[in-house]
């Protein structure tokens, strides 16, 4: 069985957003499909499971990991041997390179089981206020200043027909993207700022473009969803 395990967003946060089920599973897994080693390693190393953690077996899925080479990866498992799926942070397969993964253990008939963990995407829709009936996740809007404005104008469009836009920037890009985003959006325009979700500086609320302009929080490396 394939296993999509969440991880945690914020440090030191694992005893509070985990559910046992997650420690169970790794306590019996022994093979993983993971976005990045080191921080799968260090993630099952500080749940303190009794897990040695060089005897595990890691296979990186990252974006430039195509279905030819996960299929190379689940011929190399034992079978008979559950296999996990953990992602950078949060849930594996949403907003991840995982999801290809999943794919291709559809095709070879295994079994895929998603376990309950944070989604930061679910989590900041939930706090929002806005649409949980009809939304979009758009992912990372366009770098380039022109591009990127005409995108936020056509979001902003859709979200007056009450669906909910989400999408995200590299959190060391977020004043920059938040700057504009204010510049760019109608004065009323209802944005949700989600910074830090799960972590004790955690930051959730829901204002107009004109409110945030008179009191703008620093979002400077600080993974943070935004919402219209």
């Amino acid at each position: 069985m394939l296993y999509l395990i969440p991880t945690i967003l914020a440090p030191d946060t694992a005893e509070s957003v985990l559910s046992p089920q997650i420690k169970s599973i790794i306590k019996t897994t022994d093979y993983y499909f993971v976005e990045n080693v080191r921080t799968a390693r260090r993630f099952i190393s500080e749940l303190k499971l009794g897990k040695v953690i060089d005897e595990l077996h890691f296979f990186e899925v990252d974006k430039d990991t195509n279905i030819e080479q996960i299929r190379k990866y689940f011929k190399q498992i034992p079978q008979n041997q559950n296999i996990g799926l953990i992602s950078e942070a949060g849930c594996p397969s949403v907003a991840d390179p995982g999801a290809v993964a999943v794919k291709v253990a559809h095709q070879l008939g295994i079994k895929v089981i998603p376990l309950v963990g944070p989604s930061s995407i679910l989590l900041a829709l939930m706090a929002s206020g806005f649409s949980g009936q009809s939304f979009v996740f758009h992912g990372y809007l366009p770098i380039d200043k022109i591009e990127r404005a005409k995108k936020i104008k056509v979001l902003e469009n859709e979200s007056r027909k009450q669906q909910t836009q989400i999408f995200m920037e590299t959190p060391f890009r977020n004043d920059s993207f938040l700057e504009d985003l204010l510049n760019t959006c109608q004065p009323d325009t209802l944005l949700c700022i989600a910074c830090n979700i799960t972590a004790s500086d955690e930051l959730i609320q829901t204002k107009t473009v004109n409110q945030w302009k008179s009191n703008t929080p620093d979002l400077h490396k600080k993974p943070t969803i935004f919402l219209m």
